[in-house]
């Protein structure tokens, strides 16, 4: 057990999703005191996101299978209203609620103290205070509180690129084991899916934030749309929506004072800027922090900066490569040349998101021209 020096806790994570769960499990497995505060009444509820991970997700939730409504075989990427284009995409639609209360259990297994219903109005040297006037002292913080993070704010790793969305549930009709993405310009920033989950599908629609305005709007379109194609019914069973981080990597560690502080999953900018994608990048950064939490708190200082090189190392690239390609495609709605061609040049399906040095920069250049 680690010395709490006078402490509440060694390490203080803030947020239970999947990025907080996992860094309090690690920290605790590791042998740190570690309390775990979020804002929200339940674990996972309410559900914030479209349910689909990735086959490797597997690899870091060894219990995973509990958590699965039903599998995914491919992705098919429509076009304004053309296409499919069928691509493999094996994977999993999961009960997000469910897997997120998995996680805390994880947690609390490992000997994490998880407490929910208790909001953060100050992070600070030292620790929290929270909102109903009580402190939690801790010798490290882990961020972990999603896309707003105070943790982040405190440090000055802000999420300033934001795509905001709306997603129903709805019943579906034809049997389905692909993920549905619907291109289209009057989505820039995002786009629309549907992903099915047994008997229901989650219809959605993300844009940038300065577009949502349109939201609602367009959901209803989409969702008449696929009435009309006889794939969806009309009964809505749920809403929801939120922001995602769409700017890339923020810096993942910092300090307030003598206080250590990293961050993990959507507080330190891990969703794809393009797909939104960031359950399995939550998971495993947290996971991360975790480990480091403990080595710092142990005495090994160069664990902090070892977990920002880390973090830049393993989802550095590839958030890179979806910043550049989703910068590439607002710079085309201002200039009025958001096409197919442009959105295709922007989606993971395509051969030229992979190859093309399309972004910001090219296409001004292209416009100009």
């Amino acid at each position: 057990m680690i010395a709490s020096a006078g402490s509440d806790c060694d390490v203080l994570v803030l947020g239970l999703g999947p990025a907080g769960a996992s860094a309090a499990a690690a920290a605790a497995r590791a042998g740190a005191r570690v309390i775990g505060l979020d804002k929200r009444a339940v674990a996972g509820l309410p559900v914030q996101c479209a349910e689909f991970v990735p086959l490797s997700l597997g690899a870091e939730v060894a219990d995973l299978a509990r958590d699965v409504v039903q599998p995914i075989e491919a992705m098919a990427s429509y076009t304004e209203g053309d296409g499919p284009r069928r691509d493999p995409l094996p994977g999993h639609i999961v009960d997000r609620a469910r897997f997120d209360a998995h996680l805390v259990e994880t947690a609390r297994g490992a000997g994490a103290e998880c407490r929910f219903g208790r909001v953060v109005a100050e992070v600070r040297d030292g620790g929290v205070r929270l909102t109903d006037g009580s402190e939690v002292s801790a010798r490290l913080i882990v961020g972990a509180d999603g896309p707003h993070s105070l943790a982040g704010r405190a440090i000055g790793s802000v999420n300033r690129v934001l795509s905001h969305t709306r997603q129903i549930t709805v019943p579906l009709v034809v049997p389905h084991r692909a993920t549905d993405i619907f291109l289209s310009a009057s989505t820039p920033g995002g786009y629309g899916w549907l992903f099915p989950k047994a008997e229901v599908a989650n219809l959605g629609i993300g844009v940038d934030a300065s577009e949502r305005r349109w939201l609602r709007i367009l959901l209803e379109g989409l969702h008449a749309t696929l009435v009309r194609r006889g794939r969806v019914g009309w009964d809505v069973r749920a809403i929801t929506g939120g922001a995602i981080p769409a700017g890339g990597l923020l810096r993942p560690t910092g300090a307030l004072g003598a206080t250590p502080v990293l961050l993990a999953g959507d507080a330190c900018g891990l969703a794809n800027p393009v797909t939104g994608a960031g359950i399995a990048s939550a998971v495993v950064s947290g996971r991360m922090a975790g480990e480091a939490a403990v080595a710092i708190v142990a005495g090994r200082g160069a664990a902090l900066d070892d977990y920002a090189e880390e973090i830049a190392d393993l989802f550095g690239p590839a958030l890179d490569r979806a910043r550049r390609r989703r910068e590439g495609v607002m710079a085309a709605h201002a200039a009025g040349r958001l096409g197919p061609n442009e959105l295709q040049r922007s989606w993971i399906a395509w051969e030229s998101y992979w190859s093309d040095p399309f972004d910001a920069v090219s296409l001004a250049e292209g416009v100009a021209a």
